[in-house]
Formats: C-alpha cells, structure tokens, sequence
C-alpha cells in the first residue's frame, strides 16, 4: 500500500463550481493564473533554446499541473526531458508522459535531488511505470550510490546519472576539483561498466542570478556556471571514458531565461551577450579533454514570472508587471486608513503568509506588489503599491515610497497580488483557476481549473 498523501480534488466538480465566474465573484484568496503571458514565456522559452541549438529541462516544481508542464515540453517530437522536486510531481504527470511516449518522443525525469535513500523504490515504481531510460537521478555522495543500485535491482534498467556540481551557490554539489570525493566518479564508472547505471553528466543549478538587476549581469552569471561545469570535466578527465558524450546541465530561472536575448534582433549589435554566446560555441563546438559536450538548460518559474523574476530584469524586453507575471492572488479590501490614522496612508487585505508567502525579493522590501490594473484609474504617476508588512492570515498595503497620497482602494474591493515568489505562494492553493487576458472582453472571467499536486 502506498503511504497516505493529501487528496486530490475532483477537477470536474471544481470546474463546475468555478468556470465563468468573475474574478470579483470568487472566494477569496484564491490563486488565479493567466495562460496568455503563460503560453507566451513557453513559446519564447522553447524557440530561444531551438535558435542556439542547446537542450532544455522544464522543472515542473513551481506550478505542479499538468497544463503547464504541456506548454513547457511543448508539441513537437523532441525528446521530454523534466525535473521534479517531489515523486508526487512525477506521479502527476504520468499521464502527459504516456502521451509523449504514445508519440514517439523519448521522456526522462530527474529527480531534482541527490538521491535520498528512502525514496529509491518508489522512484523505481514510478520509472517502471515510465519504461526503461526514463528516469535520472543526482548524485553528490559515494554513499548514494547503494541507492541506485537498488533502483536498478527494481526497476530492472539503470537510472541515469548526473554529478551534482558546486560551481557558488553552495546549496548542493561537489566542487568542481573534488568531484571524485571517496573515489565516487571511480565508482559510478564501475557501476555504468556492470550495467547499474548510466552517467549522463554534470548537473548545476546555481541562482546567483537572483540578485542581479541586468540582463547582461544573468548571462554573464549563465556563462559562468557553464564555465564551472567545464572545468569540472577537464580537472576529472581521467575519470571519464574518453569520447563519451557527456551533457553539461545548467540553470536557474533568470540566467537560463537571459539566452532570449541573444535571439532578439536587438542582440547583433549589442556586445552584452558576447561572453554567453562565445562560451555556449565553446561548449556545443569544441571537443576539450576529449569529450562531446551536449549543453542543457534548466529552468521552471521562467513559465509563470513573479517579482523576483521581474526584479532580476534578466529580459530586459519585457513589459508591465500586469501583462507578464501569469500568477496572482486575488483578495479583498476589508480596511482603508486615510485619514491620519497611521504615519502613512494604509490598506488592511485578507490575505498573509498563508496565501502569499513570506519570501523576500533582492530589489525592495515589501512581501508582493498591487497590480497597477487594480487602481490604474487613480494612480497617475503614483510609486507601487506593495504589501508593506504581513502577518498569518492578514497584510498591510502602503505605497513603496511611504507617499502621504491617500491608497485608492475600498472596503470590499478585489484586488490582485502579485507574489514575490511564485513557487511558494502556488504552494498554499490545491488549484489554479485560469483567466486569458487576451480576450480583452472576458479577461477577468474564468475559463478552467487546473489542480496541483501537494505534497511529496
């Protein structure tokens, strides 16, 4: 028997419920995501990584659907290639995998940690439902490696592996001069040479990005972490079996997403994305060490946005917050004070930690920003209106710039919230409910659900 998990709610009965209602009708908070802006960073996403010939691994972490994870992989006969950060992620979209199969597209999934012990024959079901070939793993630690002898004990074919690398980030991996720590690359190579297991390569997700402000600054990051894994392979070299064909993975949301701007026209003539594009050549070109190189990309958020990920400017094309963030939060007014009752003009809202997350965002210091659209009409040449403090269940709005101007909002008003972190506030809501705000006429009305999965 399976170990219990949280219920699934019944997808047609929410439709039901919700479809065609006006986001102002809702039960509030309540997490609504625009696929037009949605659908778009896909496409840009995929088409970005086609123009420069790389490879591309869609984490599915941040929204956990079905529907997103499609519009990431897109709808070609390209290889399937996913990340998930739970075996509950991966069980949810067994369903999109069969398809992809069914069509002939190769399918693989990593498991976007180092391989817990515990959780090797569950993985192992999961592949074997997949077939063989579908299923990779990181490693970082010799004594990881039991694990995947199990897997392979049950799944009755090798799961992949990638070498988890340290090129700064320091949240996982092994430094690029000790990745053979306790003999590990010696070990895998024993492993791969009894049919245990097949190294695919390295594996880096460095967010350093995170607290960039250009776009040259995330391609730069991205070039850097490229260069990491590089010399990764030439300080091991020995420890590899010569022309094997190794992929070098990298990402994280902004600098992944910063290669769009090598696609632009704009690119030709601007000299910011030389070091990235010259060191994405060096790597899908060159042979150093003796290896083929297969360059990955990996990325997630990039699909939804949130302030973070606008804060990072990593596409320096892109508009307003309103038009090209897809997640927001909906939640109601219930006090305005503008009349002096506080140093500043301040707004109370149903919603707080809860339902937004308390994730802080390098460029400001508020906890999620008012959708300009909610009070466009008054605001003029107004500062942001930002949530200024939070607690559980409840926040507090002021403008970022401690303005005296009274907040144009009132009681009982819905207004939408923009989350500084998309992956955590998703993870307060079981499901999605879906608006397309290109259709202009019925921007604000809902037209689906999609149900995340929750829990591990």
């Amino acid at each position: 028997m399976a170990h219990p998990q949280r219920p699934t709610p019944d997808v047609e009965e929410l439709r039901r419920f919700y479809v065609g209602k006006l986001i102002t009708e809702l039960p509030m908070p309540a997490a609504v995501l625009d696929v037009a802006p949605l659908k778009r960073h896909c496409k840009t996403m995929l088409d970005a990584v086609d123009s420069l010939g790389v490879g591309f691994r869609a984490h599915v972490k941040t929204h956990k659907t079905i529907e997103v994870a499609r519009l990431q992989i897109g709808e070609t006969s390209k290889d399937v290639n996913i990340v998930v950060s739970t075996l509950l992620e991966f069980e949810h979209v067994l369903p999109l995998l069969g398809e992809c199969r069914v069509k002939g597209r190769n399918v693989n999934v990593l498991y976007g940690i180092p391989l817990p012990p515990s959780r090797a024959a569950a993985l192992a079901a999961l592949g074997q439902r997949v077939g063989p070939g579908s299923v990779s793993v990181m490693i970082d630690h010799a004594s990881q490696l039991t694990a995947v002898e199990r897997f392979h004990e049950l799944a009755g074919f090798p799961a992949g592996i990638y070498v988890k690398v340290d090129t700064g980030y320091h949240r996982a991996g092994l430094p690029p001069a000790g990745l053979n720590k306790n003999s590990l690359l010696e070990r895998i190579a024993q492993l791969e040479a009894e049919g245990k297991a097949n190294l695919i390569g390295l594996y880096s997700h460095s967010s350093l990005s995170y607290n960039d402000s250009t776009a040259k600054q995330a391609m730069d990051n991205l070039a850097d972490e490229i260069k990491g894994c590089v010399e990764a392979l030439q300080n091991n070299a020995t420890h590899f079996t010569a022309g094997k064909q190794l992929t070098i993975s990298v990402g994280a949301s902004p600098q992944v997403a910063s290669i769009e701007n090598l696609t632009r026209p704009a690119a030709a003539g601007s000299p910011d994305g030389d070091n990235l594009r010259q060191t994405i050549q060096q790597v899908t070109q060159n042979t150093p060490a003796g290896f083929q190189k297969k360059l990955e990309l990996h990325a997630g958020v990039y699909s939804l946005l949130d302030i973070q990920q606008m804060s990072t400017q990593a596409r320096g094309f892109l508009g307003a917050i309103d038009d090209e963030v897809a997640i927001s939060v909906v939640a109601e007014v219930v006090s305005v004070y503008n009349n002096g009752e506080r140093e500043t003009p301040e707004a109370l809202v149903a919603v707080g930690t809860l339902g937004l997350g308390r994730e802080p965002c390098a460029a400001y210091s508020g906890w999620g920003v008012i959708g300009p659209k909610s009070y466009s009409a008054e605001t003029g040449n107004k500062p942001r209106l930002i949530v200024k403090r939070i607690s559980q269940e409840h926040s507090i709005l002021a403008w970022e710039s401690d303005s005296q101007d009274p907040i144009p909002l009132e009681v009982g008003q819905s207004i939408r919230i923009y989350p500084n972190h998309a992956c955590v506030t998703s993870a307060m809501y079981g499901w999605y409910l879906v608006v397309d705000s290109s259709k202009k006429e019925t921007a604000d009305r809902i037209v689906d659900v999609w149900v995340r999965v929750s829990g591990w």
